[in-house]
C-alpha cells in the first residue's frame, strides 16, 4: 500500500514520526524508531532558557573564574535548567547541537530540530547553529501564555511573526511553527505566518495545566499524557486550514491509533506525529500504527493514502461557516437524558 506524503518538501514513506520528546535523547531509542519505520526524526526542544542560562553562565565564570574555581556550583539556572544539576535531563545547548550530529550520524531520515522561546531574540543564533550541525528541518515550538492584559492580540501575533522572520533570515531548512489553539483568528494568523516564511505548521502545542495543592496552597504541576480525545480540536483546525493555507501541516497530540492517524490525514494534515502513544507502549508502537493504516485502506478499497488525504477538509464544502455552524446547533439539540 502507498502511505506516502510530501511534508516539508521531505517526499517521505509514510507521514507518521515521533514528535518532539526525550525519547530522541538517547541513541538506541533512536534507531528503534527508525528501525519501527519512523519517517523522520523530531528532536525534543531546545529552551530559550537554556541558551540565556547558558550565556549567564559563561559570563560569570568569566567574571569569577581566578578568585572563585566553584563559582558555577552558586548559580541555579533559569526556570530549573541548572545546566550541571539537570545535564542527565535535558541536553544543554552545545550537547544539543552535537546531539543532532550523533542523530545524523545515526538515521537515513531526515531529522527535524525544535527551539522553544518567546523572544526574537533568543532564536536567531541557535537557528543558525541548529543548521550548521546539519538538522534537515526546524519546528519553532511557540510556549506563550498571554497573561498581561495590557498586552492586545495583535501584539501577540505580531511577536510570533516577528520571531518566525527573524529565523527566516538566519536558516535555508524549511521552517515549521508549533502553534497553540488559543488564537483569536488562528486562519488568518496562518496565512501570515506562511507569508513570514513558515514552510509548515504544527497543530497544536499541549499547554500543560497546573493543578492548585489544597494542604499546600501552591500550584501543582501535574503531567497527562494526551489521549484520543485531544484530537478532536486538531481534526477541526486541520479542516479548516487544509487547503486555504499553502503550508505542510502536521498533526501532534491525541494520535494513539490508526484509526487515529488516518482521521487526521482525512483532515489534511501532512505529518503525524506521535508522543504519548510510544512513551506508553515504546517506538515499535510506530509499526503497528503504520500497519493499521495500510490495512484500513486495503479493506475500503483504496489505492493510495493521498486519495485519503483533505477528503474531509471544510474546503470541500460549498459553505464552510453554515456546515461548522449547523454543526453545532446539531450537537446542542442531540443530548437526550
Amino acid at each position: 500500500m502507498d502511505l506516502s506524503t510530501t511534508y516539508l518538501g521531505f517526499e517521505l514513506p509514510h507521514p507518521l514520526m515521533p514528535g518532539a520528546s526525550p525519547l530522541v535523547d538517547d541513541l538506541d531509542t533512536v534507531r528503534r524508531l527508525e528501525d519501527a519505520g519512523a519517517a523522520a526524526i523530531v528532536m525534543h526542544s531546545l529552551f530559550e532558557e537554556q541558551l540565556i542560562e547558558e550565556r549567564m553562565t559563561r559570563y560569570r565564570l568569566d567574571l569569577n573564574e581566578e578568585s572563585y574555581a566553584e563559582a558555577q556550583s552558586y548559580f541555579r539556572g533559569i526556570a530549573g535548567f541548572d545546566l550541571d544539576v539537570d545535564a542527565d535531563i535535558a541536553l544543554g545547548p552545545d550537547q544539543y547541537l552535537e546531539q543532532i550530529r550523533r542523530i545524523k550520524r545515526a538515521v537515513s531520515v531526515p531529522v527535524i530540530a525544535s527551539l522553544n522561546g518567546t523572544t526574537p531574540g533568543g532564536w536567531t543564533e541557535y537557528a543558525g547553529l541548529i543548521q550548521q550541525a546539519g538538522a534537515d528541518a526546524l519546528e519553532l515550538n511557540v510556549y506563550y501564555v498571554a497573561t498581561n492584559p495590557l498586552e492586545t492580540a495583535a501584539e501577540v501575533e505580531d511577536r510570533l511573526l516577528e520571531i518566525v522572520g527573524s529565523v527566516r533570515r538566519v536558516v535555508t531548512i524549511p521552517l515549521a511553527v508549533k502553534l497553540s489553539p488559543f488564537f483569536t483568528s488562528l486562519a488568518n494568523l496562518s496565512t501570515r505566518l506562511q507569508a513570514a516564511g513558515a514552510d509548515g505548521l504544527v497543530l497544536f502545542n499541549r499547554f500543560y495545566q497546573p493543578d492548585l495543592d489544597l494542604e499546600r496552597l501552591e500550584a501543582a504541576p501535574r503531567l497527562h499524557l494526551s489521549d484520543s480525545s485531544e484530537l478532536l480540536l486538531r481534526l477541526r483546525w486541520l479542516a479548516i486550514l487544509s487547503g486555504n493555507v499553502g503550508a505542510s501541516l502536521a498533526v501532534s497530540g491525541g494520535v494513539h491509533t490508526s484509526q487515529d492517524a488516518l482521521k487526521s490525514v482525512m483532515a489534511g494534515a501532512d505529518g503525524v506525529q506521535v508522543v504519548s502513544a510510544l512513551l506508553q507502549h515504546g517506538p515499535e508502537y510506530l509499526a503497528v500504527i503504520r500497519e493499521g493504516m495500510a490495512r484500513w485502506l486495503e479493506e475500503h478499497e483504496y489505492d493510495s493514502l493521498r486519495q485519503l488525504h483533505r477528503s474531509m477538509s471544510l474546503r470541500r464544502c460549498p459553505d464552510p461557516q453554515a456546515f461548522e455552524r449547523g454543526n453545532y446547533v446539531r450537537i446542542l439539540q442531540s443530548w437526550r437524558q
